[in-house]
């Protein structure tokens, strides 16, 4: 171990008396070889750094690659706001991060407030960058829905993410608001008996400047929209389907694939809305059979599932985004603005 200089003065003035660092403190300043903490340069093209310990298949960490990739492709850079949740976890233990940019890690209803203070000081002080809340859908959907609301009311300056695995994947895979019906979690074992929260027509109806779906398996639409994001201010939501396969009890290769299904069959819709009131659908469902994506995770129960139901309401759902987008498309919004 070596000895940290005390801060005492020149003048005689009396700071911290000069001491041995601990190991731990060796560490963390980086001085004991092969201990660095940031083998890494702390870019957006490592926001998401190798060797984390996220689960194979997780659909959080193509997310967060994918935001790394798109915020270096127009030279941007970001801090984190993450609330209790998988991505909280990702940071690893003290000293070292996997996370290649600044990341505050709040409690679980305050990411959104938190987020808002943050963006505040950057915009004070005239700083570059985005801020950006990484949340689960438990603390969006559910704990943290009232400062969520509260920023999207007051339209503060923040980008928010909500990577939805449709449970409370970090505390044991309980239900949340955002899992969808009939599905298997710890706290409903015989299966949901809710339909799942329509999270982005809820903040759509706050009018905020724009909000979106995202799909892993659409990587080309998943840039542009965040690409958008970054281009405009105010608050900015941004959904995004996130298989869990610990949690959905799926194969962790058929991550992106089940992604795709669902928005395929109608599932999980990709579209735009702007301001609350402008539509735009970004890819036309072919109307896959959604038994494919069913069959593949383990948390639903073939004899419980109403296929034809869930067909028809799929279709219904995307009929009624149809006609909102036509009867309220974005390009006569902007043109008439």
């Amino acid at each position: 171990m070596t000895t940290e200089p005390g801060s005492r003065s020149e003048d005689g003035g009396i700071g911290r008396e000069d001491r041995e660092l601990s190991r731990e403190e060796e560490i963390g300043l980086g001085r004991l070889e092969g201990f660095a903490t940031a083998p890494l340069p702390c870019t957006e093209e490592c926001l998401l750094r190798a060797g984390n310990t996220n689960c194979g298949g997780c659909g959080m960490s193509v997310g967060l690659i994918m935001l790394g990739r798109a915020l270096a492709d127009v030279g941007d850079t970001c801090t984190l706001a993450i609330p209790a949740c998988c991505g909280a976890v990702t940071a690893g233990a003290f000293p070292t991060t996997s996370y290649g940019v600044p990341t505050v890690c709040t409690t679980f209803a305050s990411a959104a407030a938190v987020a808002s203070g943050l963006a505040s000081i950057r915009d004070l002080n005239q700083e570059p960058g985005q801020v950006i809340c990484w949340a689960g859908d438990g603390g969006t959907y559910d704990i943290g829905m009232a400062t969520l609301s509260a920023a999207a009311e007051r339209d503060d300056n923040i980008i928010y993410i909500c990577y939805d695995n449709e449970i409370y994947g970090n505390t044991g895979g309980q239900r949340s608001s955002a899992t969808p019906l009939g599905a298997r979690t710890s706290t409903t074992p015989k299966g949901k008996s809710e339909d799942k929260k329509d999270i982005l027509a809820i903040m759509a109806a706050h009018r905020i400047p724009y909000a979106a779906t995202l799909s892993i398996a659409h990587p080309e639409d998943f840039s542009r929209k965040l690409k958008t994001a970054f281009s405009i201010s105010g608050t900015r939501f941004l959904l995004m389907h996130s298989p869990c396969p610990t949690g959905w009890k799926s194969e962790p290769a058929e991550s992106v694939e089940l992604v795709r299904v669902a928005v395929a069959s109608g599932l999980f819709p990709l579209y735009e809305v702007w301001g609350g009131h402008a539509y735009r659908i970004n890819v036309e469902p072919d109307w896959t059979d959604p038994a494919m994506y069913f069959q593949r995770q383990r948390r639903f129960r073939d004899d419980e599932l109403d296929l034809e139901t869930t067909r028809r309401v799929c279709r219904e759902r995307f009929a009624r985004l149809k006609v909102l987008a036509e009867e309220f498309p974005y390009e006569e919004a902007v043109a008439a603005g």
